[in-house]
């Protein structure tokens, strides 16, 4: 069974993280880039925690036999330098039993695999992901210019790296003890890395430790909860509300700009990939005018410069971005206080049977379908196991008193 498990688990993991990826993303609009990226993030996140264990089990088995290997070495020492006395006999501890774990991986393997998983997520936290949202969020219309942007916008998030990473580049140059080198150079961007992950740690933690827990707590107390949706759903409303006006006027900006610059403009191309980010029914209704080829130099209209472009074409996928977070939020907020209210409806039902007021359009599952069928079948077996219980509860309290 030597490194089966870990083969296994990380067949296992990877597996989980491609099913969760095609759970909340589509393969089909995302980039392969992207879907790469995000895959290898969870991959590594989750194999973390699957693997651990593993590390744990073989930790533990590997520090027995060292433990007994070390005692019986010192065993042979007494015995060598009291060999000229016969009558004293040192006592000896019997060994521990050192059982072999079905999850012991052989040894080298996991300081590589580490020293793999680690660096690798250095990368992408550090380099690949924030560089990746950047670009993604660029309004540039080049690769260049979307590099640049992107270079530019993370200039505060590595300046903070940078400036954690010489506060401890300092603090060893003036202890006199210390000399750098390059493992000490790999220490300190080690730290500082990990600086900041607790930083953040903490200011997250201490509210998911109450948070978290509360909300579990109080989620079978469904009036409460029905109570803390409604005011949800009007907080949302709100900022959905927002979201729509701010889209609006930016699609205003853009139809402006697409009845500007006609179809025999040097900057018509910006124009076409800005309306490519705009939703399907901005797009129809900016439709070609009949002047599309009249000369842009003719009027004396101005134009909008390649920089105001770029800035609109950024605050486009800023406002459609945000219009579809909402949009997403909003519906499932509503499904699940309709789920809530359904809830109070059926408690106070005679007919022990769930019914929904908004029927879902979607057919069921094959899973579903089962479950819901095999639900009586369940409910008779559970009751069935349930008598030896009962019955030797009953006896143990006889016996007992």
């Amino acid at each position: 069974m030597s490194g089966v498990a870990l083969a296994l688990e990380v067949v296992v993991v990877f597996f989980l993280a491609l099913f969760l990826l095609h759970r909340y993303g589509d393969f089909r609009k995302q980039h392969r880039m992207v879907l790469f990226a995000t895959l290898l993030a969870w991959f590594l996140c989750f194999l973390i925690v699957f693997i651990l264990p593993l590390d744990v089990s073989t930790t533990i088995y590997n520090q027995c036999k060292t433990d007994n290997q070390a005692h019986l070495v010192a065993i042979k020492t007494v015995n060598h330098d009291n060999s000229s006395n016969s009558s004293v006999f040192p006592t000896q501890r019997v060994p521990k039993i050192c059982q072999k774990p079905w999850s012991y991986i052989p040894d080298g393997i996991l300081p590589v695999f580490w020293r793999v998983v680690y660096w690798t997520s250095q990368f992408l936290t550090w380099l690949l992901i924030p560089f990746m949202q950047s670009y993604a969020r660029s309004g540039g219309f080049s690769i260049s210019g979307k590099i640049k942007t992107a270079l530019i916008e993370n200039a505060i998030y590595y300046g903070t790296y940078l400036l954690i990473f010489c506060s401890l580049l300092i603090y060893v140059a003036v202890t006199p003890k210390l000399h750098l080198s390059w493992s000490g150079l790999r220490t300190i961007g080690i730290t500082a890395a990990n600086t900041w992950g607790l930083f953040l740690l903490v200011l997250l933690l201490g509210y998911g430790l109450v948070e978290i827990p509360r909300t579990y707590w109080r989620a079978s107390c469904h009036g409460q909860l029905l109570a803390k949706t409604y005011f949800k759903a009007a907080k949302l409303m709100t900022e959905k509300a927002d979201a729509e006006e701010n889209l609006e006027d930016v699609m205003e900006d853009v139809r402006t700009v697409n009845e500007t610059i006609k179809y025999n403009h040097p900057l018509r191309k910006c124009i076409d990939t800005i309306l490519k980010k705009c939703p399907v029914e901005y797009q129809e209704k900016m439709g070609r005018n009949m002047d599309d080829y009249e000369d842009f130099d003719d009027k004396g209209n101005p134009y909008p410069s390649k920089k105001s472009l770029v800035k609109l074409h950024k605050q486009v996928i800023y406002a459609v971005q945000r219009h579809n977070r909402t949009q997403v939020q909003w519906q499932i907020l509503l499904d699940k206080a309709f789920h809530l209210e359904d809830v109070a409806k059926n408690e106070s039902s005679s007919t022990h049977k769930f019914v929904h007021s908004f029927p879902s359009a979607e057919p069921p599952g094959w899973i579903s379908k089962y479950l819901y069928t095999l639900s009586p079948l369940f409910i008779c077996v559970c009751s069935l196991q349930s008598c030896p219980i009962f019955s030797s509860t009953h006896v143990l309290l006889r016996w007992l008193h």
